[in-house]
C-alpha cells in the first residue's frame, strides 16, 4: 500500500471512495469544495494494487480569539468499507500528521471518534480551552498540538472551513 498525495486523476476515485464509507455524497461534496477553496488543503490518498482505497483531508480552521494560529482540521477520512479496520486509515493519518508539521501547522482538530484519534495524540480540546461550532459532546472533538506550546492560551471557539456549513 502506498500512501500519496491526490493528482487530478485521483479525484473521481476520491469521491467513490467517500460515497462507500459515508453512504450518501455529503464528505464527497465537501472535499471537492475544499480543493477548490481552502489553503492549505491536504490530500492524500491510499493506493493498493493501483486502486485508490482511502482517502483523508486536512483544511485550515479560525480560532475566534487568535486568528494567527496556524491550526488546521483532519476530515474528512474515508476506507472502502471492505478494507476499514485494516490499518488503511492509521497510515492516512500517520502520512497526514507528517504533511502537515512539514507545512508548518502548529496544531490539528478533529471532530471524530474517541477511541480512535487518542492513539494518535489527539486529547479533548476542552483540555485547551477550544470549543467546537459544532454541539458535540466534548469526547469528540478533540486537539492536537504539532509544535509544542502552540495551544497554551487558545482558549476560544473552533470554525471548519465555511464549506463543512457549520453554524
Amino acid at each position: 500500500m502506498k500512501i500519496r498525495p491526490e493528482t487530478e486523476n485521483d479525484i473521481a476515485a476520491i469521491q467513490a471512495v467517500n460515497v462507500a464509507a459515508f453512504e450518501n455524497d455529503a464528505e464527497a461534496r465537501i472535499v471537492d469544495e475544499l480543493r477548490k477553496h481552502a489553503d492549505p488543503f491536504v490530500s492524500l490518498v491510499a493506493e493498493r494494487d493501483g486502486d485508490v482505497v482511502g482517502h483523508i483531508a486536512f483544511s485550515p480552521v479560525t480560532h475566534s480569539e487568535k486568528p494567527e494560529l496556524n491550526i488546521l482540521g483532519l476530515g474528512p477520512m474515508a476506507v472502502v468499507p471492505e478494507l476499514q479496520k485494516t490499518g488503511i486509515g492509521t497510515f492516512l493519518v500517520a502520512k497526514g500528521l507528517e504533511e502537515c508539521r512539514s507545512l508548518g501547522a502548529g496544531a490539528l482538530v478533529v471532530l471524530g471518534h474517541p477511541e480512535y484519534y487518542p492513539r494518535f495524540g489527539f486529547v479533548p480540546a476542552s483540555r485547551f480551552g477550544i470549543r467546537s461550532e459544532y454541539d458535540v459532546p466534548d469526547e469528540v472533538f478533540m486537539a492536537m498540538e504539532l509544535q509544542d506550546g502552540c495551544l497554551a492560551d487558545a482558549a476560544g471557539l473552533v470554525k471548519y472551513h465555511p464549506v463543512f456549513g457549520g453554524g
